[in-house]
């Protein structure tokens, strides 16, 4: 058994070059990803970089002012984290701050109108039937011409597929007269007033007055209609209110521009199919049909056959009767129209998309609908001045430490901090480049905290190397010769090196999970270098001591070595002697 041992700690020390060719390269790589992906700088957090800062009020539908609760702001914002956020740490933040509010905080370099859009999008998606449309500001139904060029209110591009059944409306119907629409209006008010109303209706209770006139449903529809009369879609203060409040089993105002960009103003009939029907949303780039950027929607059971029940029905109405409008939080972004039913489960929304916001409508979807509805209170920008002063201060602190930790080696271990000074070098470099690399890859920020983490992981690391310094100092006290004594003190060394980082790894990773904000970034951090840390002492600095121990430099205990034998106090191994027996005494006979 003896045998197999000595061959394998001869085969260790012949061959360390293996570990520090496979650390280099390692390094080499990282380095030539950071340069190939331009980050060549970590990505800095709102404290350090500045950013904006925005606050959201929860706002009760009508009736429903106990919606506002703990339950559904943590769901809140727990969707806006996800939206914002994506995977993975990062420095934005998202908390709740009273009873109704939400305090998002974005960093600098985030798009921070997107990035608005993003959190404070309720994301109710609704499938609606046209009932009347047009120009805002203009008179009469908008229809579309046939003609090639195309009537200002012609959407070639606002069309939804379930493959190529349904068509853009470029060729629809002759359009419906104003008496067919108001006729439309009535019917829908008054299917309303039926428990079987609306498809999307889950509750099964018809108001017998949608629109809160108490009248009779020509009454509501006269109402409604002169509101539609009104309704100007270009005033932005309009937009912003019209729907307020309108259940999906009622109908509706709303808004939307077309492929001209116009604003176009509609009245919508009772959600018939709702955004909880949609099982997933992806944005496609949809170069077959040349429509550009498209989001794709796939239903779920139920809401596969709400779809197909809902263009039966209006494939056999006229324009605009024959279109439905997709509708995002009270905006219309499509309003195609069918000439039969679509069965296939699956639909398209395409419109004046590129690619950013055909993202953005399929992240949403995707997350789910708020909750809740928020208005933005306030969006202010945060300066980096404050973090910038505290970062420097922080910085001169940590290099006065590091310089501290260098004179202690220099002092103490004389040549091995040599060995010391280049580890913490390679661990340096290693975590700059992740840091770097992983801020476009898990959107990392480096902010303050994260800094902290990455002063103290200096401790933590040189404390490895002091571990097994002390290991091999205390053979050569045994009086063992360099070399063997490098290979017998690495296997107690690394047992308490793995249980050490183990344990702040543990501490890092429990931190990571219980709390939120910017301690994530500390405690990320402090697990990433514990990790590092780990690599640098089993393929760095483990290897890089076994050659050293060639040199006689080290290997004859030169008294700037730091192994000196006798400034260690080593002695040589004792030798048994057999101690003089006592001489006996006998009688004489």
């Amino acid at each position: 058994m003896a045998t197999p041992k000595k061959g394998r700690n001869a085969s260790a020390q012949s061959k360390p070059g293996r570990s520090l060719a496979l650390i280099l390269i390692a390094i080499v790589a990282l380095t030539g990803g950071m340069f190939a992906s331009g980050h060549t700088k970590p990505r800095l957090g709102i404290d350090l970089a500045g950013g904006t800062s925005i606050t959201l009020r929860a706002v009760p539908e009508a009736g429903n002012e106990a919606a506002i609760n703990k339950t559904n702001m943590d769901t809140a914002v727990s969707i806006m984290e996800r939206r914002v956020n994506g995977l993975g740490v990062s420095e934005s933040e998202v908390q709740t701050q009273g009873r109704e509010n939400i305090i998002v905080n974005i960093p600098k370099g985030t798009n921070s109108e997107q990035a608005r859009k993003q959190v404070g999008t309720t994301a109710k998606l609704y499938f609606r039937p046209v009932l009347a449309t047009e120009i805002a500001g203009g008179k009469g139904t908008a229809s579309p011409s046939p003609s090639p060029t195309g009537s200002p209110t012609d959407k070639p591009s606002g069309k939804a597929t379930d493959k190529p059944e349904a068509t853009d409306k470029g060729s629809a119907s002759p359009s419906a007269s104003p008496t067919t629409q108001g006729r439309a209006v009535t019917d829908a008010l008054k299917a309303d007033a039926t428990p079987s109303a609306s498809a999307s209706d889950k509750g099964g209770k018809a108001s017998p007055s949608p629109s809160g006139s108490g009248g009779t449903a020509e009454d509501d529809a006269s109402a409604l209609q002169a509101k539609y009369a009104k309704l100007d879609c270009t005033d932005e203060k309009t937009r912003s209110t019209v729907g307020d409040g309108v259940k999906a089993s009622d109908p509706t105002l709303a808004c939307g521009k077309n492929s001209q960009g116009q604003w176009q103003k509609y009245i919508l009939g009772p959600a018939e199919v709702d955004g909880t029907d949609v099982d997933k949303a992806q944005a496609v780039l949809n170069t077959q049909t040349g429509a550009g950027w498209t989001v794709t929607m796939d239903f779920t059971d139920g809401g596969a056959k709400k779809f197909a029940n809902i263009t039966g029905k209006l494939a056999q109405n006229q324009s605009p009767q024959n279109q439905f409008a997709i509708v995002l939080d009270g905006e219309v972004v499509s309003d195609p129209y069918v000439r039969q039913a679509l069965t296939g489960g699956n639909a398209e929304i395409s419109g004046n998309f590129n690619q950013q916001s055909a993202q953005d409508l399929s992240n949403m979807l995707s997350y789910g609908a708020l909750p809740l509805t928020f208005k933005v209170d306030s969006m202010t920008t945060v300066t980096a001045a404050l973090g910038g002063d505290q970062l420097q201060a922080g910085l001169i602190a940590g290099a006065i430490g590091l310089a501290l930790v260098v004179i202690y080696l220099l002092a103490y271990y004389r040549g091995l901090s040599f060995i010391a000074i280049l580890s913490l070098l390679v661990s340096a470099a290693l975590t700059y480049t992740l840091m770097a690399l992983l801020g476009p890859a898990i959107g990392f920020a480096l902010n303050l905290p994260a800094v902290c983490g990455a002063i103290v992981a200096i401790g933590i690391t040189a404390d490895s190397f002091i571990v097994y310094f002390e290991r091999v100092r205390d053979e050569i006290r045994e009086g063992r010769s360099l070399r063997p004594a490098v290979e017998r003190a690495w296997p107690r060394a690394r047992r308490t090196i793995l249980v050490s980082d183990f344990v702040s790894f543990l501490a890092a990773a429990v931190l990571f999970i219980v709390t939120v904000g910017k301690v994530q970034g500390f405690a990320f951090t402090l697990g990433l270098t514990t990790l590092l840390d780990v690599v640098v002492v089993f393929l760095f600095t483990k290897p890089l001591l076994t050659l050293m121990a060639r040199r006689p430099f080290f290997a004859n205990g030169h008294k700037w070595s730091g192994l000196d034998p006798k400034s260690l106090g080593a002695q040589p191994p004792l030798r048994r002697t057999r101690r003089p027996s006592a001489p006996v005494e006998t009688k004489e006979a």
